[in-house]
């Protein structure tokens, strides 16, 4: 139910952007944004607002654009997701900025980690925290369907950027986010959205033996990275089973989840998948690699990408970061949260990991252990020679 909420993210984030992307244009700046008062859902550039800066610099320079990374975070999941934002900092090499919707009583928290972090890591980023509100188009349908905050869905008011990046919290980058970013340029003409498949073995998939609804594919798609072309699904009309004619992703939202809100169960990514289903050239699939999950291991290894050059992103749903059902994926969440910046990320940080991980090999996750760490050795290495020398 935690991840059912985020179908309203699909209905807010184009709920306001058309008139945000031509605001935007006229007054971008890249500078950072000061002041205080992080309770905003919107706030416009040069204005008082919740966003901090990646650090002094020539106002007169022009900087490379950002990736822009989206995330949402309620209730317990403020430690998770600066897990997760450490893990992009930590690897990226272009400067990210950060899209943060919380709630109210978390804004001051994420603002006090972000900013104690070092100033080497803090000039790899920006961040704005928002508030999280219901689109104000059918509120009142949204909250009778949804609880307040299980997973909000992605932000509609993020600033300056056709191409945001969607993860859920329980994500953890292990080699850079500009990698990932990089698909951007593989969109041909038609596509528009890029994720990974929900399964690799039909036999053993979800969406195959369970779904009530149509699905992307022969496996359907998971909506925990989510990379998207904002301009082209703006101007795109949806092929869809309720009408002859195609509608807008604005429009179509609304009354997809009223016809199959009785037959779906993952909430926001079952609605793409029947979006998709409809609408097959228009996304772009990732190899599993970027959206490693338990399921692809549980079993017996089934994630043919990561078996060749290893996981590329963590993904720990169901919670395996904080029980002991999955001791792999908790050694990995854990040895990121209690790293230090500065400190040497091979000693730091690699070797306690393998070593924590050499005592999993009892789970089917934990034999694929060397998977975890193929990527993650390369990028620390990487991080190694980024960081600065003595205090």
């Amino acid at each position: 139910m935690r991840r059912y909420i985020r179908a309203l993210m699909l209905c807010m984030v184009f709920a306001v952007f058309s008139g945000l992307y031509v605001y935007s244009k006229l007054f971008y700046s890249d500078a950072p944004v000061g002041g205080n008062g992080p309770k905003r859902s919107f706030i416009p550039p040069r204005v008082t607002g919740a966003s901090r800066g990646a650090g002094g610099g020539s106002i007169q320079s022009t900087p490379e654009p950002p990736m822009h990374l989206a995330v949402v975070a309620c209730g317990e999941r403020l430690e998770e997701t600066l897990t997760m934002i450490k893990s992009a900092v930590l690897f990226s090499i272009k400067r990210l900025c950060l899209h943060i919707f919380a709630e109210d009583q978390l804004h001051a928290s994420f603002m006090e980690a972000l900013e104690s972090w070092p100033g080497f890591i803090r000039s790899r980023f920006n961040y704005t925290v928002y508030s999280i509100s219901f689109p104000s188009d059918n509120a009142a349908e949204w909250k009778k369907l949804f609880k307040p905050c299980q997973n909000i869905p992605i932000p509609y008011s993020i600033q300056n950027t056709e191409h945001p990046l969607y993860v859920d919290s329980d994500i953890l980058f292990l080699q850079p986010v500009d990698q990932l970013w990089a698909f951007l340029s593989r969109f041909n003409s038609s596509q528009l959205a890029a994720m990974a498949p929900e399964h690799e073995e039909p036999r053993i998939a979800w969406y195959s033996r369970f779904a009530r609804h149509p699905f992307y594919g022969t496996t359907g798609i998971n909506s925990g990275v989510m990379l998207m072309n904002m301009t082209k699904m703006r101007n795109t009309f949806f092929k869809n089973d309720m009408t002859s004619v195609g509608l807008r992703w604005e429009e179509l939202l609304m009354p997809l989840l009223q016809k199959y809100k009785l037959n779906i169960t993952w909430g926001d990514q079952d609605l793409l998948n029947i979006i998709f289903h409809h609408n097959p050239e228009m996304l772009l699939e990732f190899p599993c690699q970027w959206n490693y999950r338990p399921d692809h291991c549980i079993y017996g290894s089934n994630c043919a990408s990561a078996e060749e050059d290893g996981v590329y992103i963590m993904h720990g749903n169901r919670g395996v970061y904080h029980d002991h059902k999955q001791p792999a994926f908790r050694a990995v969440y854990e040895a990121i949260r209690k790293y230090s910046f500065g400190a040497d990320p091979v000693t730091s940080l690699l070797d306690p990991l393998e070593e924590e991980l050499l005592k999993t090999t009892h789970t089917y996750c934990g034999k694929s252990h060397a998977l975890f760490t193929k990527k993650l050795a390369h990028s620390l290495a990487n991080a190694n020679r980024k960081a600065p020398r003595g205090r």
